[in-house]
Formats: C-alpha cells, sequence, structure tokens
C-alpha cells in the first residue's frame, strides 16, 4: 500500500511539473525503495521474497533463493506462479561468470504445425489458449533441480522445507487476488468438469491452503525431479491433461531437459547487459532497441517528453519487426543474433527515421539480411551476501494458464502453445505475429518476449531487472533500465514511473491511461501517431535490485501488483 502512495505522489509531481521536465527532475523527492546491506529478494508475493531471503540467512546463495522463491511463488501466486510451466534464467556470479537456463516448455511429440487450425485453414485461437490442447510440456522443475545440480549448497529438503510449511498453513488472499479470482471463477469451472480449490468463492483476507501441492513438494524433496518427469506426479499429470483431451504423454515428460545457454551480450554507453537469448526474444529484442537509440540523447529530450517516446517507439517498431521473422527455437532455426544486434545493421533500420513525422509500421518490414508474455508472467530478481545475482522470468503465459487444473498435484497447468506460430501472420493473444521460424514443430520450445536482465557498470555487477507483461516484457525492462542511467531515478521511482509500448503490429503506441501530459500526446498524434490509453490499464510489473554508490542494495518492487523486496 505504501508504494502505491508513494507512486501517487511521485505522479502528482511529474504532472505538476510536466511543461518544465527539467525543473520536475531537479525539485521532486525521489523515493527510495526497500534497502538492505548484503542481500535481497525481490518478487511478486511478500511470502516468497521472505522464504527465499530467510534461505539466504541461513548460509544459502542466490541460487537455494532462487528455489526457495520459484516454488513459494507456485503456493503464493497461482496468477503465474506453478509447477505447470517453465521460465528462463540469467545469472551473474561473484566471479563475473554469466549464463543463462532456458527451461522453457516444449511442443509435445504429437503436435503439428496445423493443429490449431479449421478445416479452412483458418485459426481457432480457443485451442492454443484454452484447455488441455494448449498445454506445452513443463520445464519449472527440470529448471530449478537445474539450478540446484550446478549451483546449490543447501540439501533441496532444507530448501523447500519452508515452502511446503507455506503450502500447509496457507497464504493470505490481498485484494487484487480476490479480484483476479472473481474474474476467471466462471471459467475455471467451464474448463474443469470437477470443482477446483480456486473455484470457490474467496474474500481478501482469507487464508488458502493448497495441501495437495504440499503433498507433491514433499514427493518432490524426496524424489528430485525425476517425480515429476517419470514418477507419480507426471502420471496424474498426464493422466489429467489426456482426460481433457491433451496429447502430452509420459515420453514427453521423460524426455524433457533444461538447457544452460549462452545469453545475449551487449553495451549501452558505460553499461554492459545481460540478458536472455532465444526461444526468448527479450535480449535481442532489447539489444537492437538499446542500440538504435543509443546515438540520441534522451537525457537532454527528457523523461517521456515527446522527442524520447518518439525515439523509443520508432526503435521498438523495428525491433519488434525483426522478432516477428527472425526469431524462434535455436535448436531447430538458425538465428542471426551478431547481425541482428549490429551497429551497421542497426543504423541501416533507423536511417529513415524522423523527428517530423511518425514511420507507419505498414511500411517497415524485418530487414533484410544477406544470406539468410503473458500478458501473466512473474519476476524476481535476487542477490546474495556472496556478490552472485540472478534475474528469473517464469510463466504459465496466459492468466492461470490453460485454465486446467491439476487438483491432484495442486497445480494450474500453461497454455504455452498459444506462444507459437499457429499461422504465419496471424497474430496470438498478444497481438504478436510470428513466421516460419516459431512454427509449431514435435519438442520445439516456443518463442518467449521474458527479458530477464542484469546490467554492470564499470565490470562490476549494478542492476537486475525484469517483468511479467506479455509482448510489453522488453519494452517495460527497457524504459526501467533507462529511467535509472538517463533520467537519474532510484530502482523504485524507475519501476514506478508511467510506461508506454510498441510492437510494430498493430500499429498503435499504448499508454498507462492518465498519466502522460495530454499537451505531449497530443504532438504525437499529429505526428501521425495512433494513441491508445484504453488496453492496458497497467503495463509491466517490474521487480528489480540496484546497488547504490554505497554498495548497499535498493529493491524497486512494483506499485502495481502486490510485489515487495526482502533482504537483511
Amino acid at each position: 500500500m505504501k508504494y502505491t502512495v508513494y507512486f501517487l505522489l511521485t505522479i502528482l509531481l511529474f504532472i505538476s511539473c510536466k511543461k518544465t521536465p527539467e525543473k520536475a527532475l531537479s525539485t521532486y523527492t525521489p523515493l527510495r525503495g526497500n534497502i538492505t546491506q548484503k542481500a535481497m529478494v525481490v518478487s511478486a508475493r511478500e511470502e516468497a521474497s521472505k522464504i527465499g531471503t530467510e534461505i539466504m540467512k541461513k548460509g544459502g546463495n542466490a541460487f537455494d533463493a532462487m528455489v526457495a522463491t520459484e516454488m513459494a511463488l507456485a503456493v503464493a501466486y497461482p496468477f503465474a506462479g506453478s509447477l505447470g510451466g517453465g521460465g528462463f534464467m540469467v545469472y551473474r556470479k561473484a566471479d563475473g561468470e554469466t549464463g543463462a537456463l532456458d527451461y522453457r516448455e516444449k511442443a509435445p511429440l504429437a503436435a503439428t504445425k496445423d493443429m490449431y487450425l479449421d478445416e479452412n485453414g483458418e485459426v481457432v485461437s480457443e485451442k492454443s489458449q484454452v484447455g488441455a490442447l494448449a498445454i506445452g510440456v513443463p520445464g519449472t522443475i527440470a529448471g530449478i533441480f537445474a539450478v540446484h545440480k550446478k549451483f546449490g549448497t543447501l540439501p533441496i529438503e532444507e530448501i523447500l522445507t519452508p515452502v511446503v510449511a507455506l503450502a500447509n498453513r496457507g497464504f493470505v488472499i490481498t485484494e487484487k487476488q480476490k479480484l483476479r479470482f472473481d474474474h476467471f471463477k466462471d471459467l475455471f469451472i467451464e474448463v474443469n468438469k470437477d470443482t477446483i480449490l480456486f473455484a470457490n468463492s474467496f474474500n481478501t483476507g482469507d487464508t488458502l491452503k493448497n495441501k495437495q501441492l504440499a503433498i507433491t513438494l514433499e514427493r518432490i524433496i524426496k524424489n528430485g525431479a525425476s517425480e515429476f518427469y517419470t514418477g507419480e506426479t507426471g502420471k496424474k499429470l498426464v493422466n489429467r491433461v489426456q482426460e481433457y483431451g491433451g496429447i502430452i504423454t509420459m515420453e514427453d515428460l521423460a524426455k524433457y531437459e533444461a538447457k544452460w545457454r549462452e545469453p545475449v551480450r551487449f553495451t549501452y554507453k558505460d553499461l554492459s547487459i545481460i540478458s536472455m537469448s532465444p526461444p526468448s526474444s527479450g535480449g535481442v529484442c532489447l539489444a537492437q532497441i538499446m542500440k538504435m537509440i543509443e546515438p540520441y540523447d534522451l537525457s537532454k529530450y527528457g523523461h517521456n517528453q515527446t522527442k524520447t517516446i518518439q525515439v523509443i517507439t520508432e526503435a521498438e517498431r523495428r525491433a519488434y519487426a525483426d522478432r516477428s521473422f527472425y526469431l524462434g527455437d535455436p535448436d531447430f532455426t538458425k538465428i542471426p543474433i551478431d547481425t541482428l544486434i549490429g551497429e551497421p545493421y542497426l543504423q541501416e533500420r533507423m536511417a529513415d527515421f524522423s523527428f517530423e513525422k511518425a514511420t507507419l509500421s505498414s511500411a517497415i518490414n524485418c530487414g533484410m539480411i544477406p544470406g539468410y508474455e503473458s500478458d501473466e508472467t512473474t519476476h524476481y530478481s535476487i542477490v546474495d551476501q556472496f556478490g552472485n545475482a540472478i534475474s528469473v522470468t517464469i510463466t504459465l503465459n496466459g492468466a492461470y494458464g490453460s485454465k486446467l487444473y491439476a487438483p491432484e498435484i495442486g497445480t494450474f497447468l500453461n497454455n504455452e502453445m498459444d506462444d507459437f506460430s499457429a499461422k504465419p501472420g496471424v497474430p496470438n493473444m498478444f497481438g504478436l505475429i510470428g513466421a516460419e521460424a516459431n512454427a509449431i514443430a514435435p519438442e520445439k520450445r516456443m518463442l518467449s518476449s521474458m527479458t530477464p536482465t542484469i546490467v554492470e557498470k564499470e565490470g562490476k555487477f549494478w542492476m537486475s531487472v525484469g517483468t511479467p507483461g506479455g509482448s510489453t516484457i522488453i519494452t517495460s525492462v527497457l524504459q526501467t533500465i533507462l529511467n535509472v542511467k538517463e533520467f537519474g531515478m532510484t530502482m523504485q521511482d524507475a519501476v514506478n514511473a508511467p510506461r508506454f509500448h510498441h510492437q510494430w503490429l498493430p500499429d498503435v503506441v499504448v499508454f498507462e491511461p492518465n498519466l502522460f501530459d495530454t499537451a505531449i500526446l497530443d504532438s504525437l498524434r499529429q505526428k501521425g501517431y495512433k494513441i491508445d490509453e484504453e488496453t492496458s490499464k497497467i503495463i509491466g510489473k517490474v521487480d528489480g535490485i540496484l546497488v547504490l554508490p554505497d554498495g548497499t542494495l535498493e529493491g524497486g518492487a512494483d506499485r502495481r501488483g502486490d510485489d515487495t523486496a526482502v533482504g537483511f
């Protein structure tokens, strides 16, 4: 609640001084987030942040805390946290080593390129968005065990026992959670033939216990990842999915593996940025946008002023056009990453940009290279007392995924199959266009927008940042980094600040409503930009950690959710 109040005060200051942005930046009092000395977790739920922090207090590292935090989110944040989803992690160890883990879901072996088309070859979007046929092979459990095997220091039982306790004692339902449960209740009932835990009526302040999830976690503690992929839990999952018309089999589960990958690394002025590589589009698109805007003096233009919005929008327009054509699963598609984020190519992409008028998206295709969500995800950032830092974004894709719940496991299952291109040129649930590079194929990982990111400054760890938000993830991470780097904001102000988004198609710029200077919006309209203040009440829910000049940590927990920064 306090962050909401602070945010409103900050917005009032932006509005009252918006005619003279330089004055606004010099007169408003910066809002600092929670500041700690050694370690911190920032996540979508206080319970998860506390459990992750307690693991580090016991001597565990950021990777141990990652396992605990992720599973705690599966308990307390079923909107996006789950055993039935997947995600990406980017890390930086204290010695400077960086890397990335891909535990994105995969298409089942029985998946086909045209599985969501009708007899006329048209997309039946409901099939890829709701119900058992929308579910990809989950990667969450493989992911946390891959992390623990490579970097963990505490026994898995010690890490997960507090999570089991949380599931047994329950979590307190917030006002925002109650609204979500109410909103999706009818769909839960429609999709699931039987009564499920989350189809009950809840009030703010109620305690929700998930005893079945606690039992599942106890089996996983005892048997490891194999419990989910070849054991009793896996069999329960497959039975549930197939009962409702899905195609996932025990063979699909047994063949699933998380993959260690090289992250995308690039520079922006004096920053070195490490972000997720394909099958996430996040790192490549973030690199493209930041390299395209680097020649422009955003700090001189001013935060959320006309020229700043123009430059960012036009860079986003070109990057998202490239995303639609070139990006997919690197195990299936050759992706020209070095060219896409190279300065010669990006200079050419921005060559036709003019401050005088908007570039029409219809005039922008993917760039020519010779030879060649969820909306409801969730993010958490962790820094430990040893100097390790991680940035993790996880997802079910849509809110509560496919809406199919596995009651014998205690978790919702994803609807990640919608992130494939069911038909080239036809938008998915986030309005994103895809091409052959992201076509459905057995065992292929669907393209993602998740952008877990770590930033170095002068060779040292400086920031961990990420967000949910489907197609708006990339642009939200971008604006948060720029808010700190270019506009001198605190971490908390940076995540609280109003955001806007453009993704090539549809050809509109989406703004969070009633937070931008109407004169600036009018000036953009006069230049040919189509302004939308109705589609998204919020854009992203950013969580980040920033190292301050004195070495302490500042947590930025987005006021748009129940997000909380906890540390010591």
